[in-house]
């Protein structure tokens, strides 16, 4: 049985780790409690990572940048398809960080602020996940942990407090500074981060292994970062002004978990049209609809 299960984590390792490869300043921003007669949605910038990208759902949008695995169903191309903005702009990217709104991405696109300008009314993103390589690393780390003991925390007992440190000391301060910019070039504009959907249960169990091979006593501690993460991207929205959505209600009961048809995000092992532990279509209409309830659009 341990031999089995080492094969089989070690395999869904190397798949996942091939899978996943941004100072605070006052700018006036559109207020997070604004009356949803007040906002603007034309022009429409979405921006962000694999999460605002649809990573490996197709179709993919002709004529974007192969690495960026931008797909039409992504959550900005279904909250374009409601509000129909006069000019739409999807620059989303796989493996995207908060760097990459200043500086051109490897083998992607230009800086993703690029397509952001004082015209833009309406900004929209999942971003951070991937600052300090915290969510390959996390991943990776506790896949492999599990080998020694998949009925532990062998990874919370390795790592203990590494990847919520990496988002007290890394991507918090990368949030507010990757928003502030956005706020800056785009004045007049609403500017939404949206929180990550859940990808795991509340408690692991050995039946979920096989799809999400983490050690079950390490589950809480992988739920704990993702937390961390969640809380904050919306902290840095409150410090900057922007509007929090808040994905971790709505997505309880979709994890990876789950079974075709009620996830939201697919698992490591055998993903169906979504990169591992990535929202497929169904999710990233779940976070479309999520965005546009919340902001009253």
């Amino acid at each position: 049985m341990r031999r089995s299960v080492t094969v089989l984590a070690t395999a869904v390792l190397t798949a996942t780790i091939g899978l996943v490869t941004a100072l605070p300043a006052t700018a006036k921003t559109s207020p997070p409690t604004a009356s949803s007669h007040s906002i603007k949605t034309s022009p429409y910038v979405a921006l962000g990572d694999s999460y605002s990208s649809a990573a490996g759902v197709t179709p993919f949008v002709v004529g974007s940048p192969p690495a960026c695995s931008r797909s039409q169903l992504n959550y900005p191309h279904d909250i374009a398809a409601v509000l129909q903005p006069e000019t739409f702009t999807d620059v989303t990217c796989s493996g995207a960080k908060t760097q990459d709104y200043f500086t051109t991405q490897t083998g992607a696109t230009a800086p993703q602020l690029d397509a952001v300008t004082k015209d833009t009314r309406l900004v929209t993103m999942t971003i951070g996940g991937n600052d300090g390589g915290a969510f390959s690393g996390i991943l990776g780390s506790c896949v492999t942990a599990s080998f020694r003991n998949a009925l532990g925390n062998p990874c919370q007992q390795q790592y203990g407090s590494r990847f919520t440190d990496i988002v007290a000391q890394q991507t918090y301060p990368n949030l507010v500074h990757a928003l502030t910019a956005v706020h800056q070039k785009a004045p007049r504009a609403t500017v939404v981060i949206l929180g990550y959907p859940r990808v795991l249960p509340d408690t692991g169990t050995v039946g979920c292994y096989p799809s999400m091979p983490i050690a079950v006593g390490d589950v809480a501690y992988v739920n704990e970062w993702a937390q961390a993460l969640n809380t904050a991207v919306e902290k840095a929205a409150a410090e900057t002004g922007s509007r929090f959505i808040d994905m971790s209600t709505s997505s309880q009961g979709h994890d990876a978990c789950q079974p075709p048809g009620t996830r939201w995000i697919e698992p490591l092992t055998n993903p169906v049209n979504a990169a591992a532990v990535h929202p497929n279509a169904t999710g990233e209409a779940a976070m479309a609809r999520q965005t546009l309830a919340q902001l009253g659009l």
